[in-house]
């Protein structure tokens, strides 16, 4: 891999980077049996993860289909992947008879899911953390299937517990994060019942310089809002090693379901980042809100045993992300949330 830039000053750069695939996933690519289809790809890390795919398949040697599966309600979205590979497909994944019609692939990345605009909308989120992957387990019996969870399943804890483990009980806050344990429920009965081999990737903060918990932190010491500090720490990760750890994860399929917790190994406080920010963009730091003594907070021990350690530091990211700021970089408009503590999001 070649080195990282000192800056990142265009989307297309950004996204090359975000997309870049380790040797590792090139390894994983050439072994692997099979295409791959990606649902809910048009998110905010599927494009870059359907390019990576498609990058890694490529420099692996072998031919298959990278499958890309969404509405595409952004036009943009479908024709970056199309231009870079991707396969796409328009689908809505609610609708059974339309899932059923999709093209059967071995390999199956799961991204598709609700979370914003949950309050206020709380059937549409439980229909598409549920019956979404019912219908996808169903139509793909049999196919290793990735699937994106999050660490909210987890209960708080406090910054001196090491985090939530694997094998940490589920107490889920919101109905937000109850769908969410909901859709892992389903995926787990699947691979029970059928024999599906199911990897649940528990992810804490994929960091993109167009949005995540930094790009919001950094947002708001730049225009000069005050800063949450009610989720006093937090767990963060680059989007293009969550990528790439991602794909590597289909190897970790298997039945009963497996689940693994990724994020970057740092702890990380909120006043100190926004203050770091402050320094980084010579800007002064308003904090808002009271520290709380438990958090969302990953054991990482796991992952790290089996897939590493992140390639991009703390330091890395916070440059790369105030010098974004700083230049009028675009932002995706959808803030994380991550000081949200009663699951309303």
């Amino acid at each position: 891999m070649s080195e990282f830039p000192r800056r990142i000053d265009t989307e297309e750069q950004l996204d090359e980077i975000l997309s870049r695939p380790t040797a590792e996933v090139v390894g994983l690519m050439g072994w692997l049996r099979g295409d791959v289809a990606i649902l809910g790809i048009a998110g905010k890390m599927g494009v870059t993860l359907g390019m990576m795919a498609v990058r890694a398949t490529r420099e692996a040697g072998v031919s298959r289909r990278v499958i890309g599966v969404a509405r595409f309600s952004d036009a943009d979205a479908r024709a970056k992947l199309d231009a870079a590979g991707v396969e796409t497909i328009v689908c809505d994944l609610l609708d059974p008879e339309a899932v059923a019609r999709l093209p059967r692939a071995e390999n199956v990345v799961f991204m598709a899911g609700r979370k914003f605009g949950t309050e206020g909308g709380e059937p549409l989120t439980w229909a598409a953390n549920t019956v979404i992957p019912a219908n996808v387990c169903r139509c793909f019996r049999g196919s290793r299937i990735m699937a994106f969870s999050t660490g909210c399943v987890y209960p708080f804890v406090s910054p001196e517990s090491g985090g939530s483990t694997e094998d940490s009980q589920p107490d889920p806050v919101g109905e937000y994060s109850q769908s969410c344990l909901a859709r892992e429920r389903i995926f787990q009965y699947y691979s029970l019942a059928d024999g599906t081999p199911v990897c649940l990737f528990r992810l804490y903060y994929a960091i993109d310089l167009r949005y995540g918990v930094l790009h919001d932190i950094a947002r708001k010491v730049w225009a000069g809002e005050p800063v949450d500090v009610t989720m006093a720490c937090f767990n963060m990760i680059w989007q293009g090693d969550a990528n790439a750890m991602a794909l590597r994860c289909l190897e970790l399929c298997q039945s009963p379901a497996a689940a693994i917790n990724v994020t970057g190994p740092w702890v990380l406080r909120t006043r100190e980042t926004a203050e770091q920010f402050g320094r980084l963009m010579d800007r002064e730091v308003k904090i808002t809100g009271r520290e709380s003594p438990a958090v969302y907070l990953a054991n990482t021990r796991k992952a790290e045993g089996v897939l590493g350690r992140p390639s991009v530091t703390v330091d890395r990211m916070m440059q790369w992300t105030a010098r974004w700021m700083m230049a009028g970089g675009r932002s995706l408009g959808k803030p994380t949330h991550f000081e949200v503590k009663d699951g309303r999001f």
